[in-house]
């Protein structure tokens, strides 16, 4: 396993990594406009190779495990994540515009955008599926 051989200078680094995008990722969660799933995926990737215990504690957590739990068993995003990117990649052209960059800048940065977006648009959309902690006992996790 890759983490067992992780030394403390890249282990401290990517659990430095793992818990700020974790805190970007809880941020998302109330502030309009800042994604969360990229966040997420970013540390469960760096908890994965420096704590998995913490990687593990992600993908269990109630809020945080539903886009964790799509993306990696489905390579699956959300309506919600999905739209989001869209605000955000409409709401950085327009601010860019509104500023006056220039229009090679404006353009390249557009096209760019559009690649992205055209990948989130591309992904499947993920069935909704219940986290452990919100399942009753006895109770089956949503068809897939």
């Amino acid at each position: 396993m890759e983490h067992a051989q992780t030394s403390g200078l890249r282990r401290s680094g990517l659990l430095l990594l793992a818990y700020g995008c974790t805190g970007a990722g809880a941020a998302g969660l109330v502030v309009p406009l800042l994604p969360t799933t990229p966040f997420l995926l970013v540390a469960a990737w760096a908890a994965s190779r420096a704590r998995p215990e913490f990687a593990e504690w992600l993908r269990n957590h109630p809020r945080f495990g539903p886009p964790l739990h799509a993306w990696e068993h489905e390579r699956a995003l959300t309506l919600e994540t999905k739209c989001g990117a869209a605000v955000l990649v409409a709401s950085s052209v327009i601010v860019l515009w509104w500023m006056g960059a220039l229009v090679p800048v404006l353009s390249g940065v557009s096209v760019g955008l559009a690649v992205v977006l055209g990948f989130v648009f591309t992904r499947p959309t993920a069935n909704r599926v219940m986290s452990d902690t919100n399942r009753q006992p006895g109770q089956k996790e949503a068809a897939q």
